[in-house]
């Protein structure tokens, strides 16, 4: 019926233009059309009798008259139309960071539609080189100059039947596929999709499959990171996407013992990938807002210039058996040195690691860091394996000491280093290290950003007693929609 009376509104107005604009060969139809925008309220009582005091016109002056009318009266219509859609039509639409908003006017739906993409340029790797053979020296691994697409993604989110009910899934449109493989390793995937059931900031359920809230430099998105890619910590010891529930909430906010926690059980066979035993990956972590109670966001740098200092300390953990000992976007993996997940048996790798993390933003200045622990028992092979790693990355806007430097401009520095089994899996350990540069350009927040970082990427291998470094340049452009 809504509907109905805005389409009759509508044609009651423009019948009445027509019906005015019609009549403009008299002047006496000039008062008449007059009086009619009045009683249709698209002049006001003011504006009726001012023009009514106007002297009559000539033949003469008819032409510049009506052509004054004929603007008044679109110009009326327009605007009367614009405020009636306005407070009538039951969807707003607008823009703002999270893209284009679809939304009720009665706050029931909503919809944000965003699209980002990353093109990016790699010399003389496109990953982190792991093992001797993975170096561009000595006749190793060729070098390579890379143009890629490194990432492509629609993201759809926001919430339905009450504002607390949100969902969100993310779609990978294009992933870079190398040239020997089949054209399926480039289709689309959906990455996540969960639901989040918060009507109570204490306690909230999450379901659904999406990065576990196990360490920030992963949760952090790709596209709101400090540098190009995360540290050679992540493949290591990210927990990655998983499909389950989860509990979390904040307790005490804004007082000396504000805490988020998380704790959740999943299928521990990474995205995509169904349970094939009766067994579950637990995870749980708690984080300490020991400033004041102020909540630092899942981003990295400090574009938006805290004004307050915010900081966070955090510790996680997490265990699951079953075939995998490394996760990614793409599922369930392994480690260098260890079975193919699809050739382990159920069961036959037990993984347990802890983390401790903190991050701080103050004025252009941010800082976070993460330290790892991972044991890999292989329950048929009898053996155990411990690896460690811990990264540290920190940056700052110098505009706000040396007015002279574009505000826009960010620079930072990371190191991380992995302590890991070798690559055949023996008991002497390979020790990567990561040393990097960054600058930062941007234009409009993370969401136009241009990228360019410089690391110094090195190799201690214990077992062919080698030590063993290049270098690495990578500079990209991220922007959202």
């Amino acid at each position: 019926m809504k509907s109905f009376r805005i389409c009759t509104n509508f044609f009651r107005v423009i019948t009445i233009t027509i019906a005015a604009t019609a009549s403009f060969s008299t002047l006496a139809a000039d008062k008449a059309l007059l009086d009619i925008l009045l009683e249709n309220g698209a002049i006001t009582k003011e504006q009726h009798e001012d023009l009514m005091k106007k002297p009559s016109l000539s033949a003469k002056d008819f032409g510049a008259s009506e052509q004054a009318t004929e603007e008044l009266v679109e110009r009326k219509v327009d605007e009367a139309l614009e405020k009636k859609v306005d407070e009538e039509f039951p969807v707003k639409v607008s823009h703002g960071k999270k893209g284009f908003k679809l939304e009720s006017r009665d706050g029931k739906w909503s919809t944000n539609l965003g699209w980002r993409a990353q093109m990016r340029f790699t010399n003389p790797y496109r990953g982190d080189p792991r093992n001797v053979d993975d170096f561009a020296i000595d006749g190793q691994a060729d070098r390579q100059s890379t143009a890629e697409l490194r990432r492509v993604r629609m993201k759809i989110g926001g919430h339905g039947y009450k504002p607390w009910i949100g969902y969100y899934f993310e779609v990978d449109l294009q992933p870079t596929r190398d040239t020997g493989d089949d054209s399926e390793a480039a289709s689309s995937r959906v990455i996540d999709w969960r639901i989040t059931l918060d009507k109570y900031e204490a306690l909230a359920l999450r379901i659904g499959q999406w990065k576990i809230d196990y360490n920030r430099e992963r949760v952090d998105s790709s596209g709101r990171q400090q540098a190009i890619e995360r540290s050679i910590v992540n493949r290591q010891f990210t927990i990655d996407r998983q499909m389950g529930a989860q509990l979390r909430g904040r307790l005490f906010k804004g007082t000396a013992a504000d805490m988020r926690y998380w704790a959740g059980a999943f299928t521990g066979e990474g995205r995509g990938v169904q349970n094939d035993d009766d067994g579950l990956m637990y995870m749980g972590r708690v984080q300490w807002n020991f400033l004041g109670g102020r909540d630092l966001k899942w981003r990295q740098t400090d574009v938006e210039y805290t004004k307050k200092p915010t900081g966070s300390l955090s510790f996680a953990a997490a265990t699951n058996t079953g075939r995998c000992t490394r996760w990614s976007s793409s599922g369930c993996g392994n480690l260098d040195g260890f079975t193919r997940a699809g050739n382990a048996q159920n069961g036959q790798f037990t993984v347990e690691q802890y983390q401790q993390g903190s991050a701080f933003k103050y004025r252009g200045f941010s800082w976070q860091q993460e330290y790892h622990w991972k044991t890999v028992d292989d329950n048929l092979g009898g053996t155990t394996s411990d690896m460690e790693g811990a990264y540290a990355q920190a940056g700052y806007f110098f505009h706000h000491l040396i007015p002279s430097i574009p505000k826009e401009l960010e620079f930072a520095a990371r190191y991380a280093f992995v302590d890991e089994p070798n690559e055949n899996n023996v008991l002497v350990n390979n020790r990567r290290e990561e040393f990097t540069l960054i600058a930062n350009w941007f234009i409009s927040g993370h969401n136009n950003k241009i990228t360019a970082d410089y690391s110094h990427l090195t190799l201690d291998d214990d077992v062919l007693g080698r030590d063993i470094s290049d270098d690495r340049f990578r500079v990209q452009y991220d922007v959202s929609f």
